[in-house]
């Protein structure tokens, strides 16, 4: 089963969702997700989840 994480300022699955994620899950983090005073623990959330198989997606500000 997969599952699609969207971290950003205003709204974030629980740390756990993105922790436990794995092999044939998505995790995007978008790049005002920086914002949020709990960043640092999804951050670390986000690493274990690519340890265990998921694909994490850093998303850059597109330039104007």
């Amino acid at each position: 089963m997969s599952a699609l994480h969207v971290i950003e300022a205003v709204n974030a699955p629980a740390l756990g969702d993105v922790r436990d994620a794995g092999d044939g899950d998505l995790i995007y983090i978008r790049p005002d997700a920086t914002e949020r005073k709990d960043f640092p623990r999804y951050w670390l959330a986000a690493s274990v989840a690519l340890a265990r198989g998921a694909q994490v997606v850093v998303m850059r500000r597109e330039e104007s």
